[in-house]
């Protein structure tokens, strides 16, 4: 028997696209949901599904941000084989979102145990979720906003990126939230914080989720669903993500920081009522 069924991929991959990319911690619900299906948030196979199903949400970036996508990697080729090609940015940008993938994945292995075990908890979720909102609240606030896309440097990718490992270790502090706030601290508008957040995704989201294949396939998810979440999650990560983009270039992130004050609290009280396992 399967350790997800279908009915529950669907739900788990509508959760995973509407919350990877949105700063409020897919992590987080993904385990809340599951604690609220009884499924065992723990168990390597739960875990390998929901990395798996990461890369369908992915798979939107990759289609919303081809024309992007296409141009980086066309000027990072002719780079690799022109020196002259090298000053373009873009053949630079594609290096800085590697080298900034780099220190989440030694994080990542190194400490795949504890993730995997205590920083699991539920406990842990609610207290990122807090974490991450006050952190969220202080880039916002105090981040001058005056930046874009075009001026992002290697310090920018390299702290931006390496923010995403408070997401790894503490889930429900929120990649996106992570990313987005840190690029907002080193000035960049909203949009351009956004963005970056969204490119040094792939890589590490990409990644996590083959790594995990195995232990999801091998534990006791059947095809099926892992198919059925992936798919679901594609197509409700690319709505959210050209709905994110609209929205931060006219708005502050206010709603999501009162949201994720509002869901750790809720989560606080399933936990002290018993209602779910941390």
């Amino acid at each position: 028997m399967s350790a997800i069924s279908v009915g529950q991929a669907v739900v788990l991959g509508i959760v995973e696209g509407l919350t990877e990319f949105l700063p409020i911690s897919s992590t987080g619900h993904l385990k809340i949901t599951e604690g609220l299906m009884n499924i065992e948030v723990d168990d390597k196979a739960v875990v390998g599904f929901t990395a798996v199903i990461q890369v369908g949400a992915i798979a939107a970036v990759l289609v919303y941000f081809f024309a992007d996508i296409r141009r980086f990697v066309t000027a990072w080729g002719r780079g690799l084989v022109n020196p002259a090609a090298r000053q373009n940015h873009d053949y630079t940008f594609t290096w800085w979102v590697i080298y900034a993938t780099i220190p989440v994945v030694l994080v990542g292995l190194a400490a795949k145990p504890l993730i995997d075990g205590p920083l699991g908890s539920l406990w842990v979720v609610a207290a990122s979720l807090l974490a991450g909102s006050a952190l969220m609240w202080y880039a916002d606030q105090h981040g001058r906003h005056k930046r874009g896309e075009d001026d992002i440097s290697l310090p920018d990718a390299m702290i931006v990126g390496t923010s995403q490992i408070l997401a790894l270790l503490f889930p429900g502090f929120s990649r996106s939230g992570a990313t987005i706030s840190t690029g907002l601290l080193r000035d960049l508008d909203r949009v351009g914080a956004t963005r970056l957040s969204f490119f040094l995704s792939i890589p590490a989201l990409t990644g996590a989720g083959l790594y995990e294949l195995k232990d999801a396939v091998g534990g006791g998810v059947s095809a099926l669903p892992l198919v059925v979440g992936t798919v679901v999650s594609f197509a409700v990560a690319y709505a959210s993500i050209a709905w994110l983009l609209k929205y931060v270039a006219r708005h502050n992130f206010n709603a999501f920081i009162l949201y994720r004050i509002g869901l750790a609290g809720v989560l606080a009280g399933l936990l002290v009522s018993g209602a779910i396992n941390a």
